[in-house]
């Protein structure tokens, strides 16, 4: 009987011992991703009248990024490159509401989602339409699948998103009529409906499965709504024992922006429409907040990485700021490309970090597959290139430059300058982004030899985006 009570006990002791040595969980993702959010629209980056204490306060436990940029200048085209690697221009969305994710494009969640992650997506998807049965949105109407490309595509397990734009609070509706005295209108925003019987439909869906539109639960304040979603995703991968991959793209503070009473009244000594869009960037702030808190509670905060960035430059005609920085949004110079970024990771990062690396959206895919040793099963042209040494601190230089395109706007970016052009590559103007960070300067004619180094350089990666835009990539024909 001794014996058997000794073999029992050290059966034990080695049972527990082996489960103290197994290998760690590959740490949670979650890329978190607010719509037109100015540089200068967070406490981190020195606001000084929105309120985001929970963005500011990831912010400090990680590292700030001082010179990151979004992959274009609008939203759709942004989205895709945070997903692929790659810049919008080889996978055919070059604009908002245009073309769609390609299956044969490679995506984060295709990949993690081979390594054990459960994914899901959450908030706006905007890489194409969601239905083929009725009209929503922008482009989604019954019988037409011209674009049609839902996350389920693209390696989610689970998604709750809108295909584009909704109102940030009660995201299904919108009012008869509006307070035009105060600055109400259907496209910037209004103070959100007391009674819904003199409301209408806004004209867009939530969806949560192939022509599976949500009807419960849709009510208050967007962010919320979205928040709603991701807890239970991550507590049943947390359940499940799985590391999970997180997409939460907030409509915030995109166009039409609403806020209800009590979310307004923090900012009451301003105008009504400032009051409005101040509110729904701090009701989104408190959804962060909550997650983080609904991180902790379920042990899963130190081995969660997280990223935080803008789409692009805040909207025209908006109180957002991009800052000290040039333009906004649909521009390519400084304030319509750099937005408010940081990563927190308690176990890997160290707080109260800053960094001036030059850091584009594209980089997200191949910093994930190093930090997870992970095979990239191509060889096709990827933009965005792996952070993981400058998260240790162990890189200041961007060797690769960051070429960006829209419409007729062009401009390659290095750790130094950029080369811009507005006119189709008529005209070059070029700026030292560490000397003059506002773009005042134009040293172009100073600096002939160097403007026709960086075009030769702008132009050939041009040419390697069109080839492909053109299917090369997905051919198997080694690319330009």
């Amino acid at each position: 009987m001794k014996i058997n009570l000794f073999l029992l006990i050290f059966s034990t002791i080695l049972i527990l011992g082996c489960r103290e040595k197994q290998e760690p969980k590959n740490p949670n993702i979650i890329l978190i991703m607010c719509d037109d959010l100015g540089w200068g629209d967070t406490g981190f980056n020195g606001n000084k009248i929105i309120k985001t204490p929970n963005l500011d306060f990831l912010a400090g436990k990680g590292i700030i990024f001082n010179r990151f940029y979004s992959a274009s200048a609008v939203c759709s085209p942004t989205r895709g490159s945070c997903l692929t690697g790659r810049n919008p221009y080889r996978y055919g969305i070059p604009t908002a509401n245009a073309g769609h994710m390609k299956t044969e494009e490679i995506t984060l969640p295709e990949l993690l989602k081979e390594q054990g992650y459960e994914t899901g997506h959450f908030g706006k998807w905007h890489l194409g339409t969601l239905t083929t049965k009725v009209k929503d949105a922008n482009r989604g109407k019954p019988g037409d699948s011209t674009h049609y490309s839902i996350p389920t595509m693209h390696g989610y397990d689970a998604y709750f998103v809108t295909e584009s734009k909704i109102p940030t609070y009660d995201p299904m509706y919108k009012p008869t009529k509006f307070d035009t005295v105060k600055g109400e209108s259907l496209r910037y925003g209004w103070k959100a409906i007391e009674d819904k019987k003199t409301a209408t439909k806004y004209g867009t869906y939530y969806w949560k499965g192939k022509e599976l539109a949500e009807t419960e639960n849709m009510d208050g304040d967007n962010s919320k709504v979205v928040m709603d979603r991701v807890i239970p995703f991550i507590e049943n991968s947390v359940d499940n024992n799985s590391p999970f991959f997180s997409v939460i793209w907030f409509q915030t503070p995109h166009l039409p922006v609403v806020a209800d009473k009590n979310m307004m009244a923090k900012y009451s000594k301003y105008s009504h429409k400032e009051q409005i869009y101040y509110a729904t960037i701090s009701a989104m702030d408190e959804q962060v907040g909550r997650l983080w808190k609904k991180l902790k509670e379920l042990g899963e905060a130190d081995n969660t990485m997280i990223w935080f960035c803008s789409d692009n430059g805040p909207e025209n005609g908006t109180p957002g700021t991009s800052g000290p920085f040039r333009e906004r949004k649909r521009s390519l110079y400084e304030g319509g490309l750099r937005v408010p970024a940081f990563c927190v990771w308690p176990d890997r990062i160290s707080a109260g970090l800053k960094s001036d690396y030059p850091i584009v959206t594209s980089d997200y895919l191949p910093t994930i597959v190093e930090i997870l040793d992970i095979d990239y099963p191509d060889n096709r042209p990827i933009d965005g290139v792996s952070l993981a040494d400058v998260l240790n601190e162990d890189k200041t230089d961007r060797i690769k430059p960051i070429g960006f395109r829209f419409g007729t706007k062009m401009s390659w970016v290095t750790q130094e300058y950029k080369l811009i052009s507005t006119d189709k590559g008529e005209t070059f103007e070029l700026y030292n982004l560490l000397m003059d960070k506002e773009e005042q300067n134009n040293i172009a004619s100073g600096n002939t030899e160097l403007v026709n180094a960086m075009k030769l350089e702008l132009l050939a990666w041009i040419e390697s985006c069109d080839a492909s835009a053109n299917g090369t990539d997905y051919s198997g024909i080694p690319p330009v």
